[in-house]
Parts: structure tokens; sequence; C-alpha cells
């Protein structure tokens, strides 16, 4: 069953729409409604805070990674129970895959929008504007007539009399359908602070039900919310095609990487697990001394073992069991940061080399800027635990860090970039966000 949906986006990166988002999302649930937030695109940071804000499990809306089926489960799966659904956008309403092909634009935030017909709540960095916010509010409003620009919040803003004396009259003068709905000050204290690959996660941001409340109080105080939650529309999405599957009879136990080093994953990857027949068993490779008793599978996500990278080092003990595991040919599924401590040792910024689990023959060294940002499609040569040879599986990268190989490694797979040319074993890079 779907429910009220609204499409909070952006008109770039930075402009303040988790700030905006989570702001909403307080103030909902301080109203007493079940809220659902969603991400679109490829991020496990947002979808923490928005759990940490709702209570409810974040959960991903891409739809470059999934179908139109696998998009619709995970919308009805975290909808239930609610009564609205906020979704956030990733970067600005219209950046996705990219290229010029005619799938430019999928994994963005209009694609989503014009899929499920979503109205989408603009939010502007209206720091330094005045009356040149209505030629960009317009522009954005008319540049594709299949996406309904409904409301825009500003945000940055100065003060009171800024909004009334100068945005708001040219908002107005936009001469578009598009509400005015409000808008934030500018407030440091209200941001989460970021670093590389973005804001702190929610694991390691916890200011407490002060901070969550001043959101809730600067929505309440500016933003026009009656407005906002008349705007939000059912989605218009066709019924999920269930996928069956043989019904497990036993239950496999899977050691789960969790802790602040060890923190991004999809929600809904783990709820397939465990509809597989997966019990998952948390465990800290930052803190505890061996590996949950019994596990099939040792599953190692993503998160920043170059941020822990001392205290990874410094557990010896926990190093010598992931070591034992893989020299007995246990089963070990290692992503993005999980991959990267899956080498010899690790290189952080500062140039300190701290040793690593040491199950590939590499080093993976942090770079000062991007080394790889985007969607990605991985390619098998031959049978693996993924499928059979020629299977094909979507992904992401973003990330700081390089894999040096020290000697020859064994691939199983090519990774095409997005402009689908394969790259070289030797440009190959250690993952982030989702890629293996």
């Amino acid at each position: 069953m779907s429910i009220p949906t609204l499409l909070i986006a952006g008109t770039h990166s930075g402009s303040g729409k988790t700030t905006v988002t989570l702001a909403v999302l307080a103030a909902l649930v301080r109203r007493g409604l079940r809220v659902q937030g969603f991400k679109v695109g490829p991020d496990f940071i947002d979808p923490g805070h928005h759990a940490r804000v709702t209570g409810r499990p974040g959960r991903n809306l891409d739809t470059w990674m999934l179908d139109d089926s696998a998009l619709a489960r995970t919308y009805r799966n975290g909808t239930r129970g609610a009564d609205v659904a906020v979704v956030e956008g990733v970067m600005g309403l219209f950046d996705g895959r990219g290229g010029t092909g005619a799938d430019r634009e999928a994994g963005s935030t209009a694609d989503l929008a014009r899929r499920w017909g979503l109205p989408v709540v603009l939010v502007v960095d209206a720091r330094g504007m005045a009356r040149s916010v209505a030629p960009l509010v317009r522009g954005f409003a008319t540049f594709d007539p299949a996406v309904t620009v409904a409301g825009v919040v500003a945000n940055r803003v100065g003060g009171h009399r800024h909004y009334r004396d100068y945005l708001l009259p040219a908002l107005t003068e936009a001469a578009t359908a598009v509400v005015a709905l409000g808008y934030l000050k500018r407030d440091p204290t209200l941001e989460i602070p970021a670093r590389h690959l973005g804001l702190l996660t929610a694991d390691e941001f916890a200011p407490g039900a002060r901070f969550w409340d001043a959101l809730a109080d600067a929505a309440e105080a500016t933003l026009d919310l009656d407005r906002m939650l008349a705007l939000a529309r059912v989605p218009t999405i066709a019924a999920p095609v269930e996928v069956s599957g043989p019904v497990p009879t036993h239950k496999v136990r899977v050691a789960l990487a969790r802790d602040p080093a060890f923190c991004f994953y999809y929600e809904d990857n783990l709820d397939l697990l465990r509809a597989a027949g997966a019990e998952l068993v948390p465990f800290s490779p930052l803190d505890d001394r061996e590996l949950p008793e019994g596990a099939a599978l040792v599953y190692l996500g993503g998160g920043y073992p170059e941020i822990f990278a001392p205290r990874l080092a410094a557990n010896a003990v926990m190093r010598a069991a992931i070591r034992r595991r893989h020299a007995e040919g246990g089963a070990i599924y290692a992503e993005c940061g999980g991959l990267m401590a899956c080498a010899r040792s690790l290189i952080d910024a500062e140039g300190r080399a701290f040793p690593m689990w040491d199950l590939i023959p590499a080093l993976v060294r942090m770079r000062p800027r991007f080394a790889a940002l985007g969607y990605v499609t991985v390619a098998t040569d031959r049978a693996t635990r993924l499928g059979p040879a020629g299977t094909t599986i979507r992904g992401h990268e973003f990330h700081y860090s390089t894999l040096e190989p020290l000697g020859p490694l064994n691939h199983a797979t090519r990774l095409l970039r997005s402009d689908r040319e394969p790259r070289a074993d030797s440009e190959r890079r250690s993952g982030r966000n989702g890629d293996a």
C-alpha cells in the first residue's frame, strides 16, 4: 500500500537538503506521525540519520541499480505501518549517471520523481541571494515538464527580513506554480559535521535529543509544514513482481562486521539475507577478539577503516582470527572499506602505514582527492559465488583510496566504468559505497 510521499531535492550538492530533510522529519515525528525516510541513490550515511530521527530503518531508492519491481518492493517494505514518506534526493535535482546517452539522468532525483509522479520540494541555498532566486527556481521548475517542482524552501537565510523583503517577493515573481514553503536560517549548530565522503555517520554523531528538538523547532518556526504535507502525493507505482524461491529450512549464521569502522550497509540487502535464512550476528573488528562462533559467512561491509586504522591494527587477536578464517577457506565477502581492510597494509592521509588483515597482497593508499566517483558494472570472467561466468552486477564507487598490488592478483571480474569501457587490472581500485 502506498502512502503520501514528498521528495526533497537540491539545486546542487551542498545546498543543505539533508538538514532540511532532517528538520522536516523531526517536526513530523513530533506531530505524532509515523514517518519513513528514504534516500535517492547509493548513500549509506544519510539513511542512518533518517533512522535516528524516525526510529525506522532508512532505505535507498536507486533508479539505476534497481529495476522497477525492486524499487517498488523497497518502497513497500519501508512504508509498512507508516503514515507519510519523505524522500531525500541526491546531488542536484537532475544530476544522475551522466554522459550523453538516453539514461544520463538514471539514478537522479528527477528520474524517480518522473517515474512515480512525485512532487518535488526544491531546496535553494539562498546565502547572498535576493531577486536572483527567481530565475534559478523558474529554471528548475520549467526545465523538464515531466518533473513537477511543487514547492521551494530557502536554506541558509540571513533572517526573517532577508526572506520577507527579498526572497519571498522574488519567489512570487518567478511566476510558476511553485509554492514558497518558508525557510531555514543559517545556523551552523543545526548542521551535522562533515569530512571526506560526506557527513559524520550516525554511529559517530550522536548529539542527543536536544539537537533533534532544535531541528524540529526550526522547521516549525519558519517552514509551512501543513502546506508541505498537502503537496505530498501517493506515488504511481505498479505492484512489484514477487520473487519466489526455496523456503529456507534452516538458519545460516552470518558474521556481520558492524561498528563505527564498518557501518555502510543497505537495509534491504540485510532483509534479503534474512529472508534467505541468514541469522545475522554482529561483531566488532575494532573491539572483539574472535569471530562469532559457527558463522558460515563473514560479511565485511563498508565504512571508514582509514579513520580507525590504528585501532584495527592494534587488535592483533581479531586480525589473526580473520586471517585464520581465510587460510581455512572460509567464505568471506568484503566490499568497500571491508575490502580495504583485507589488504596487507593501509597508508592513511598523513602517510602513516598500518597493518591490516593481509588477505590480499596489496596495500591501500589514501589520496587527497577523489580516486573514483560514479556508477560501475562488474562482469565476471568465470563462475563465482555471485553466479556463472558472464554475470553482471551494478554498483557504485566513491572513494579516495587506491589499491596497489604487491604481486600478481587473480581477478575473477572486470570492473567497467560508467561509460562501459573496461579498466585494466592495474587501474582497479578499492571501493566505497557498495562496489566490491
